[in-house]
């Protein structure tokens, strides 16, 4: 079945701490507009399905992450992709590839609390939620020369 909502390209972006849905958020938003659903975390599952994360591997991770996007969009697919974001620099990379290639953006922000399905220490998500920055709409989209930048919370 095709989905009409999928003719647009677009990059959506959800961020949000660990344990605020962005995951399960983003799972179904994939499969509701017929786009790849990509995660920095996804590195990290084994051929079995389990996941085994190793920190060493998480600058190469994300690496993969932006590089798997950026194939998706070239083939003309939408893309959501949820990492943490939790600093505006982490966003530039998704953001710069949108801008360069002139692909709408939209950025879905998640404030609920679930647990961590990845057992994420209290303590670095209380300094993932002191260093969580505010993003401006105009600044990002004259920064990356964005055409179309969305920005809402998780509903």
């Amino acid at each position: 079945m095709h989905n009409h909502k999928a003719n647009k390209l677009t990059l959506t972006l959800i961020r949000g701490i660990p344990g605020s849905g962005k995951s399960t958020l983003a799972q179904h938003y994939a499969e509701q507009i017929g786009a790849r659903h990509l995660e920095t975390d996804m590195y990290f599952v084994t051929e079995r399905g389990e996941y085994l994360f190793r920190p060493t591997k998480l600058t190469e991770a994300h690496y993969w992450c932006k590089q798997q996007t950026l194939k998706a969009l070239q083939k003309n697919q939408s893309v959501v992709v949820s990492n943490t974001f939790i600093e505006e620099w982490e966003l530039h990379d998704y953001l710069a590839m949108a801008g360069r290639h002139k692909i709408p953006v939209a950025i879905i922000e998640c404030t609920r609390q679930y647990e961590s399905i990845h057992d994420v220490p209290l303590a670095t998500i209380e300094k993932m939620r002191r260093n969580w920055s505010e993003l401006s709409i105009e600044k990002l989209m004259r920064q990356y020369g964005i055409v179309e930048l969305t920005l809402r919370p998780d509903l």
